[in-house]
């Protein structure tokens, strides 16, 4: 995990003091950003002109108001070698790219590492050399921050991925000890988790970063059954009773990724943030299997889905119902489970299906066949319907 919350806030004046010694130093505007380009801090400084919007281009304009850049602008200067180099490097404008006056980029290292960049707007006949190097002796102590910080949010990542996949008794309760120790304060107070599945990576690099994503406390991939990998955030609320900094959270890793999401339930503390996690990737795979909960689905609203997560996987495949579940009869199972969901009213399963009365009763009469269940019978029906629907899972 590139950062973490709770070293940025505690950073975050530092980061600003030390841009601002840079805009000093250089008589001019610097923003930083860590290595994924996104906005740590923007120093202003007061010099006629600098501050003038139409002096800015559509680049500097969306990375200051969005907090970050696109993966082309991103690339695009790369192209220049700022991630190699270990002194100031100049761009030239390229109006073309949308990048109408030049840069002067001073890489961010600590210990031969990048981890930022600091961008000033270039100007003629721009800072001296000898400014310049100054500036950089000032980004040797921004990457020092930032290293720490990148420390921390690796540890972090570690910690929380350990409460996720720890068995339940003594190895999760020690995994959510050493979770708290490293949460400090902020491990007191109401939190959720957050499920986004399949995430497109399992390389903690690709990780999307707590900064970018509000009320974010951890982030971690861990693994998701065939489906590869999915993403485990850990949401810390203002109050239990409103969740909306999780579908918020859930909602943007959506469009980092594909899929569905899942929220768990809010608990106080830690202790039972395991729990929270179950119901959050159950609500996930709801959602996955049944689009109209989705794409964020809550635990609390998943109804049948909930029982039917925490069942083993050999459930959907009961004996009596596997011929049903055949390649050759699914517009047979899609209208046994239309028939139950529409708690066995023949005029509007025909209706949601748009097929005759007597379509309708002859494929019944054929799912009867094939899995020896009367349609008639409580139980059976209550035993095709939750294989029919936990097989989505």
């Amino acid at each position: 995990m590139r950062d973490n919350a709770r070293v940025t806030s505690e950073h975050r004046g530092d980061y600003q003091e030390l841009v601002d010694e840079i805009s000093e130093l250089l008589g001019a505007p610097a923003t930083l950003e860590n290595r994924d380009f996104e906005l740590i801090a923007f120093g202003a400084y007061d010099s006629e002109g600098d501050l003038d919007p139409s002096a800015l281009d559509p680049v500097r304009t969306r990375s200051i108001l969005t907090r970050r850049s696109t993966t082309a602008v991103r690339t695009w200067f790369e192209g220049f070698g700022i991630a190699r180099a270990t002194g100031p490097v100049r761009i030239p404008p390229t109006p073309e790219a949308g990048v109408y006056r030049g840069r002067i980029c001073l890489p961010v290292r600590h210990r031969g590492v990048v981890l930022g960049y600091v961008w000033l707007l270039d100007d003629d006949p721009g800072p001296t050399d000898a400014r310049l190097a100054a500036a950089m002796e000032v980004t040797a102590r921004i990457g020092a921050l930032l290293a720490d910080e990148v420390q921390h949010g690796a540890d972090l990542t570690r910690e929380f991925r350990a409460v996720l996949t720890a068995e339940r008794g003594w190895q999760q309760d020690m995994a959510v000890a050493a979770l708290r120790t490293a949460l400090g304060p902020r491990a007191e107070g109401p939190h959720t988790v957050v499920c986004v599945a399949p995430w497109p990576s399992a390389d903690p690099e690709d990780a999307p970063s707590a900064r970018t994503v509000p009320h974010t406390t951890a982030l971690c991939t861990v693994p998701w059954g065939a489906a590869g990998q999915c993403l485990a955030v850990l949401v810390r609320l203002r109050s239990t009773d409103v969740r909306l900094p999780a579908l918020t959270a859930a909602s943007r890793l959506l469009k980092e990724g594909t899929g569905a999401a899942g929220v768990g339930e809010v608990r106080t503390g830690l202790a039972e943030v395991g729990d929270s996690w179950q119901e959050a990737s159950a609500a996930a795979r709801a959602a996955l299997a049944e689009p109209r909960l989705g794409p964020v689905a809550e635990w609390s609203r998943i109804g049948p889905y909930r029982l039917l997560a925490s069942l083993p996987a050999a459930t959907a495949r009961d004996p009596a119902v596997a011929p049903l579940l055949a390649p050759a009869h699914r517009e047979l199972a899609r209208t046994a489970e239309t028939y139950l969901d529409h708690a066995g009213q023949a005029g509007r399963t025909a209706a949601a299906l748009g097929i005759h009365r007597q379509t309708l009763y002859y494929r019944l009469s054929r799912v009867e066949q094939l899995t020896g269940l009367d349609l008639d019978d409580g139980e059976d029906r209550l035993l095709l319907h939750m294989v029919l629907k936990g097989a989505r899972l």
